[in-house]
C-alpha cells in the first residue's frame, strides 16, 4: 500500500474522527492474504477519489485498541467514517466496482 498513509491508535481521533470529509479506514494485518489482495484495489480508489475521499490503513495487530472499539472482528474490514461516525462497514475483499458502489453516496 504505497500511497495510502497509516493511522495508529494514537492519531486515529485526529486523522479519522476529526477529519472534514469522509475517511475510509482499511483494517488489515501482514499475515492476512485477502488484505494483500485488497491493497492494490484501494490504491486505485485512492488515486481516483483522492479529492473526495481519504483512505487510511491501520495494522490491526500493531494497533489493537481501535479495532476492538469498533468491533472489527474479521480482516480485512473497511469502515467509512463521516463526521466521526461509522456510516458503512465493508468486510472482506470485494471487487473494485462493488466497493465504489458502496462508497458512491459519500465519495
Amino acid at each position: 500500500m504505497g500511497n495510502i498513509a497509516a493511522v495508529t491508535d494514537d492519531d486515529f481521533a485526529d486523522l479519522v474522527l476529526g477529519a472534514e470529509g469522509p475517511v475510509l479506514v482499511d483494517f488489515w494485518a501482514s499475515w492476512c492474504g485477502p488484505c494483500r489482495q485488497l491493497a492494490p484495489i484501494l490504491e486505485e480508489i485512492a488515486t481516483e477519489k483522492g479529492e473526495k475521499l481519504t483512505i487510511l490503513k491501520m495494522d490491526a495487530d500493531a494497533n489493537p485498541l481501535t479495532p476492538a472499539k469498533y468491533r472489527v472482528t474479521g480482516l480485512p474490514t473497511m469502515n467509512l467514517y463521516v463526521g466521526g461516525e461509522v456510516v458503512k462497514s465493508i468486510v472482506g475483499v470485494r471487487p473494485k466496482s462493488a466497493i465504489l458502489n458502496d462508497l458512491s453516496e459519500f465519495a
